[in-house]
This record gives C-alpha cells, structure tokens and sequence, in this order.
C-alpha cells in the first residue's frame, strides 16, 4: 500500500497497452483530512482470480495533481 505524495512526469521506452483489470475505490475520511483509496484486482486468468493486486491513496494534493493530469492527458480526445 503506498499513500501517493507527488506525481513527475517520466518517460517509457516501450509502450504497452496491459489487459483490463477491475478496482473499487474507497473514500476514507479522518477529522482533517480525506482520502480516496483505490484497489485494483488481478487478471481473471490470474492463479487466484479476484485477489487484490495493488492499493493505493491519494490526499487532497496528489487528487488534484492527479485530476489536471487527466485533464491534460484527455482533453483532445
């Protein structure tokens, strides 16, 4: 599990498409603060199909670097 505290842009010398997968998000509220939790699954064809693969949390800052990532990265689509 990793709490996301900066995103930086990086380079890929090979680009691939991976196979889709499923998550579930969650929103986690504290006294101050909030977060939203992401899940994702593994492949259906993975040796224990449904087992969670990889968790990650954003705070408020890396949720909205990640939104004007998206933004940015589909607004010509």
């Amino acid at each position: 599990m990793a709490l996301i505290r900066n995103f930086e842009l990086g380079t890929m010398t090979r680009n691939s498409i991976h196979d889709p997968i499923d998550a579930t998000y969650t929103i986690i509220r504290t006294d101050d603060r909030s977060f939203v939790q992401i899940d994702t699954f593994g492949r259906d064809s993975r040796e224990i199909p449904g087992k969670k693969s990889q968790t990650i949390q954003l705070d408020k800052n890396s949720g909205l670097q990640l939104i004007k990532i998206l933004k940015d990265a589909f607004q010509a689509d």
